[in-house]
This record gives structure tokens, sequence and C-alpha cells, in this order.
């Protein structure tokens, strides 16, 4: 499996729609700064894309009570269409 920067975004939007938050609730939920989640900083100025820290991953596990497991099952790929 390769893991792209966009997967663990994906995770992190994820995890907030299951708990009813914006990025920027899941952030200060998680007491981080609440524009660290938004789109405009997933990128670098040169284009290259940005990493989520680990620490902010750890941060919102902890604060919405979630398992790393649970985190990275919400990264995957979009549910295929029943």
């Amino acid at each position: 499996m390769n893991l792209e920067a966009k997967d663990f975004w994906r995770g992190i939007d994820k995890l907030a729609a299951k708990h009813g938050l914006t990025r920027s609730g899941l952030a200060r939920r998680a007491g981080l700064d609440p524009t660290c989640f938004n789109k405009g900083k997933r990128t670098q100025p040169n284009g290259k894309p940005r990493w989520p820290g680990t620490e902010s991953i750890a941060l919102v596990l902890h604060a919405t009570g979630e398992t790393m497991t649970t985190f990275i099952g919400l990264m995957g790929k979009k549910a295929a269409r029943p």
C-alpha cells in the first residue's frame, strides 16, 4: 500500500465528518490552531504536498476517542457503490 499525503488528509476530513465537525472544529477540539487542516495548507508554496504532522494526528485521535486502526480505515479510497 503506497500512502500519499492526500490519503492522510482524507482520513482527517472523514474523521471530522464522522464526529459532526468541520476541519476547524476538529482542530479546535484537539487543541490545535483551527486553520491547520485548511485545504490551503495542504500544499507547500512550490506545489508539493504537505503531510499532516504525526502529533496532529495523535491529538485528533485522542480528542475523538478513535483508534489508529479506525483512522487508517478512514484514509481508504471512497467506498464502492452497491
